[in-house]
């Protein structure tokens, strides 16, 4: 558990991925007012596969290492492969057991990304 407690650590230190991408093709902004973690997701899509993705925004250390996390393992992936994923896919990423209080926390980039491949438009 310490292990996968200090890789969650590093990853909300020093995210992979966090910026803007020059010219994304998809993007998608999504917070959690319960807590205030907000994410600015953007994607790079060619021939239907992420060949880049970037993310901003704030939060806790679960919702920021989530989207560090995710950030490494959707590149190179198909839109149709990402729209399959769910929840477990980013628990396993974590590695830990996520209770309820922070559940939401770590399926907000995924939220995001779900969002931004099934092309949803934001809310205002």
């Amino acid at each position: 558990m310490d292990l996968y407690a200090e890789e969650i650590l590093d990853h909300y230190k020093h995210p992979r991925h966090y910026g803007h991408l020059e010219t994304p093709t998809l993007t998608f902004h999504d917070r959690n007012p319960l807590c205030g973690d907000e994410i600015e997701l953007e994607l790079k899509i060619e021939d239907g596969k992420v060949t880049d993705m970037a993310f901003t925004g704030h939060g806790c250390a679960v919702s920021r290492a989530a989207a560090s996390m995710m950030s490494e393992e959707i590149i190179g992936k198909s839109l149709e492969e990402l729209r399959g994923w769910d929840k477990k896919d980013i628990i396993d990423l974590l590695g830990i057991e996520v209770g309820p209080v922070r559940l939401k926390c770590a399926l907000l980039p995924l939220k995001a990304m779900k969002a931004a491949v099934w092309g949803l438009a934001e809310d205002e």
